[in-house]
């Protein structure tokens, strides 16, 4: 476009979508679980205020929750055109579909809007609505629209120019096909399948490792259809723990957004859809499922209960003081039941209580970090923690206590039926004891210092001194057998 603005343009109203354009997000998608977050059973309520319109579905959300307009994901390229019409005297018009408070909230956040146009509880303002109402304002052609969606194609057509932010298939046909002009784009599709991964957190998969253990206690990982078994309940575990994180970052959003690391995730960035994650939970779980359907009925059961759990932690549990980190090491300790369950194997109490106590550390190290970096800023309780920062000593001596509790155990379970019965040199498993204690003190002792990854099991399974211990403690194991 020429940069010498014709006297035309230099008057001609900029009308900015809100919804995937200005922010990079569906406000509507986000206050759904905003509104799943105060209270589950509004999902009952949502498609009976559905069955009355849209813009009715719209309004009762509104009455209830407001995203904060602070923290939403703005996009820098639209931001830009808006400073660029300002600049040279044009009228700038929010026009959305999002309900009026939420736009005006936008609006007065940014300061760079002259007026709002947006939806009420009778006029859903989408699409035809929308170029209804700017046209009968401004004129046909008698403004420019920036938009990103199929539903902005009606607007298009009765803009005097579109300019298009890339992204949904139906829009990058349109500007494809009309030569309207496009913004810059968020991502490409490698950065979009990084994405999908992050927020899936494949990462994170590691820690279902731990279905491996009976098995590996009970000397019966050399053997191939155990393998092959626990092959099949390692990737249904994953699949529905990648379920569960991507429900977890949907319920998560507001709080992710105000946290220093939290917030670059993708969800919480704009770089993946709301109602795109909804879906990849729902079909990532039916997908555990189904694999779970080809194990034993015991190990379904475990992964529901899993899942059960993991929900009511996202939902609830992860708001109340300590309930939450004895949530996370259970749902540790469930994973070693989840193994043991596959392969229809016996699980020592010995290992479960080991597990307990061992994973309780590393939930309250977890904790620990997350307060110690908030220290001394406000706002720590309204990201849902039930903690306070004269809390930190009280985590930090409950996980070490607790880490030692764990090696205790570890020595105890030395002398049961079952190691002595599998190993030959049961007696040799005494060295693991004190490995376990070097990888629990030196978290401790990091965490303190203020070196600690956010994930302190993230953290073992990708530092080399615990790689190097957990290896050292695995040979030692091996030898005890075959020895």
């Amino acid at each position: 476009m020429n940069i010498a603005l014709t006297q035309e343009k230099a008057t001609t109203p900029l009308c900015v979508d809100l919804d995937g354009t200005l922010v990079r997000t569906d406000l509507l998608h986000e206050a759904v679980f905003l509104l799943l977050r105060l209270n589950a059973f509004y999902l009952f309520l949502l498609p009976l205020w559905l069955l009355k319109g849209k813009a009715h579905l719209k309004a009762q959300i509104a009455q209830r929750v407001t995203p904060d307009a602070e923290t939403l994901p703005y996009n820098s390229s639209v931001l830009e055109e808006i400073e660029s019409a300002r600049g040279h005297g044009r009228p700038v018009v929010l026009a959305t579909a999002s309900p009026k408070n939420w736009a005006q909230a936008v609006a007065q956040h940014l300061g760079l809007f002259d007026s709002v146009e947006a939806s009420d509880g009778q006029t859903n303002l989408s699409s035809r609505a929308k170029a209804n109402r700017l046209s009968e304002r401004f004129g046909k052609r008698g403004y420019d629209y920036i938009g990103n969606g199929k539903a902005d194609i009606a607007v298009w057509e009765n803009a005097r120019e579109p300019l298009v932010v890339p992204g949904e298939a139906a829009a990058d046909r349109y500007a494809r096909a009309s030569g309207a002009r496009m913004l810059q784009g968020d991502l490409g599709r490698g950065d979009r399948l990084t994405a999908w991964l992050k927020a899936m957190r494949v990462h994170q998969w590691l820690k279902n490792t731990l279905l491996f253990v009976s098995a590996i206690l009970g000397v019966r990982f050399f053997d191939v259809s155990t393998v092959w078994t626990l092959g099949i309940a390692f990737l249904s575990f994953s699949l529905c723990a990648s379920s569960v994180y991507l429900l977890n970052d949907l319920l998560d959003i507001p709080v992710d957004r105000k946290h220093a690391s939290k917030k670059r995730r993708p969800l919480a960035a704009g770089h993946l859809q709301v109602h795109h994650v909804a879906l990849a939970s729902v079909c990532l779980l039916i997908a555990a499922f189904a694999l779970a359907a080809t194990l034993p009925w015991k190990f379904m059961a475990v992964l529901a209960l899993y899942y059960a759990v993991t929900c009511a932690y996202s939902f609830y549990l992860k708001r109340l003081l300590l309930i939450d980190v004895l949530t996370l090491a259970g749902l540790f300790t469930i994973r070693v039941l989840a193994g043991s369950a596959a392969i229809e194997g016996i699980v020592s109490t010995w290992l479960l209580a080991f597990c307990m106590f061992f994973f309780l550390s590393l939930a309250l190290v977890k904790r620990f970090v997350e307060l110690d970096r908030q220290s001394g800023q406000a706002g720590w309780k309204a990201t849902g923690r039930g903690y306070q920062n004269s809390d930190l000593e009280t985590l930090s001596q409950g996980g070490m206590a607790a880490g030692f509790a764990a090696v205790v155990v570890l020595a105890l379970f030395i002398d049961s039926p079952q190691v002595v019965a599998n190993y030959s040199h049961p007696e040799a498993i005494w060295l693991v004891c004190p490995l376990v204690l070097y990888i629990l003190m030196r978290i401790w002792i990091l965490a303190r210092r203020g070196e600690m990854h956010d994930d302190p099991v993230v953290f073992m399974m990708t530092d080399w001194r615990s790689q190097i211990m957990i290896a050292a403690g695995a040979l030692i194991m091996f030898l005890s057998q075959i020895l």
